[in-house]
């Protein structure tokens, strides 16, 4: 009886060390490894010093895990499926949805994989913009308050991340001062991607020598290392073995943690381009694609309805849709001009192509607009006269002078649209033209498509815009400006006047004034100057 029970415990103990291999940590997951359990901060029990601190850890060195140590949602859906969306199209972005139940079953890392392929096969590299002018607004608001104010407060900061390089890159370098970021590489062949990720195994650094290349030399050695990830599993990256101390965090304290508010962000999200402004979270996919029949025919109706019948019977109708136009003034609405007199000067912010006809329905007259670009649809269709600027001097300003004389006339100074709470630089051209210079504010709201763009089609602006289910736009009248008087007294420069008329509308809509131009925006969307 005795041997037999030797003989079970021999075997027993056989099977155990065979068990303990085969799942062995890895040697650096020996040093010390935390749980991170305060939900309502993250506290690193074995920081004491530096939580709390707004000092700089100049002797500390993180390595972070992007996903983990950022971002509250587990859930990389969303951003494959912009991917999917704005650099693929519609049926690419549909297939995903479809077979994303099915990719639930697998491993998360085989899931990934699956999602790259989907997303990302077929893509032109060159021509693949979503990373730096798409991805970011969406991954900045994910991002914790409590995990961004840990990652901040060291000098020295690596993030190591389980998505493609070309998805995060932009995002934690450009927005969040990160001074590297490793992701996964994807094939490339003939110029596009195939939707596969490099062998890990290639690119791997596992010495301490390629750490110190990428931050420089003598940066880690007399340093503290340490790592923040969120399971185990996510500290396979050679990366962290470098670390002396590994924190983790969990799904139950970053369900807990604040949104980071935009004005936290270390640099603004001024510009960011794609159709979709909801995020497409599962669920909000697929009644986005619910919702897309009847929004097609919906914006078509919409357009027919603003196209065809008078202003006083289509503004009911248009309402009764869905649509909400918000107008203020803070003067009474100016007379049209009698014959002899220069035109009213409208001079708007710009949101949409649609600016200037609501502009014109707050108003109740019609207006004539100049742009500086327009579809050549845009301009067939449109219900009131649009005239294009060609971008020299002299000559749209005689066009404009010429404009007045006939009537009441609109400009958008900044050349272009911007989306988010701040204004453009304005053109001065507008402050020579007439001494009636009246400002007005406007802003829009829309929840499911964004009707501007830069590398898309600007002919379907107003469609997106009309897809959405409650659109609406807000008309604010000012205080009139004076402009040519001043001007030709030389008591004040034509910029200055510009200035003055953007900093009443800033102030009105409590938006930022910036110095930023159309160039700018195109360069960091679309890659070129915005010459179209």
């Amino acid at each position: 009886m005795v041997k037999y029970t030797s003989f079970f415990s021999s075997i027993i103990f056989f099977f155990s060390r065979i068990l303990q291999q085969h799942y062995k940590t890895p040697t650096y997951l020996h040093r010390k490894v935390s749980n991170i359990r305060n939900n309502s901060q993250i506290k690193l029990q074995k920081y004491p010093s530096f939580i709390g601190s707004n000092e700089l850890l100049d002797d500390q060195t993180l390595i972070f895990n992007v996903e983990e140590t950022l971002l509250r949602s587990s859930s990389m859906f969303p951003y494959f499926m912009l991917v999917a969306f704005e650099a693929g199209s519609l049926l690419r972005a549909l297939l995903l949805l479809i077979l994303y139940p099915f990719i639930c079953m697998f491993s998360k890392e085989m899931g990934l994989k699956m999602m790259v392929m989907v997303s990302f096969c077929g893509i032109k590299k060159d021509g693949f913009v979503v990373g730096r002018a798409v991805l970011p607004k969406f991954f900045l608001e994910d991002v914790g308050l409590q995990g961004f104010e840990v990652v901040k407060m060291c000098k020295r900061k690596m993030g190591v991340s389980n998505l493609p390089h070309v998805m995060v890159e932009s995002f934690v370098k450009e927005y969040l001062e990160v001074d590297y970021v490793v992701g996964k590489e994807l094939k490339v062949y003939n110029g596009y991607f195939i939707g596969l990720m490099e062998d890990k195994n290639k690119k791997k650094i596992d010495n301490v020598h390629d750490l110190k290349h990428m931050l420089g030399e003598g940066e880690i050695k007399g340093s503290k290392v340490f790592g923040i990830s969120g399971t185990k599993s996510s500290l396979a990256h050679p990366f962290f073995r470098f670390c002396k101390e590994i924190y983790l965090t969990n799904e139950e304290m970053k369900r807990k943690w604040q949104a980071l508010p935009s004005e936290n962000y270390p640099k603004p999200l001024i510009f960011h381009d794609g159709r979709l402004a909801l995020r497409p979270t599962p669920i909000s996919t697929l009644a986005l694609f619910m919702w897309l029949p009847f929004g097609i025919i919906l914006a078509i109706f919409r357009g027919v309805i603003a196209l065809t019948l008078p202003q006083k019977v289509a503004t009911p109708i248009l309402t009764f849709t869905g649509m909400r136009l918000l107008t203020s003034a803070t003067t009474p609405n100016p007379k049209s001009s009698s014959k002899g007199e220069k035109g009213q000067l409208y001079v708007c912010n710009h949101k949409t192509l649609l600016d200037p006809l609501f502009l014109s329905y707050a108003l109740s007259k019609p207006l004539t607009a100049v742009t500086y670009s327009l579809s050549r649809l845009s301009e067939i269709l449109a219900p009131i006269k649009t005239v294009r600027l060609t971008r020299d001097r002299d000559q749209d300003g005689n066009m404009m002078e010429k404009l007045l004389n006939e009537g009441d006339l609109v400009v958008c100074p900044e050349g272009t649209t911007c989306r988010e709470p701040f204004l453009l630089r304005f053109s001065p051209l507008f402050a020579e033209m007439n001494d009636k210079i009246a400002p007005v504010a406007m802003d829009c709201h829309v929840t499911m498509f964004y009707g501007t763009t830069a590398s898309g089609l600007k002919c379907l602006d107003p469609i997106f815009f009309l897809m959405n289910p409650r659109p609406s736009y807000t008309v604010q009248l000012l205080e009139p400006v004076s402009g040519l008087s001043t001007c030709q007294d030389r008591s004040q420069l034509r910029f200055d006047v510009a200035n003055r008329v953007q900093r009443e509308i800033g102030e009105s809509l409590n938006f930022q004034c910036t110095k930023l131009t159309r160039k700018d925006k195109y360069l960091i969307l679309a890659g070129n100057n915005g010459v179209v």
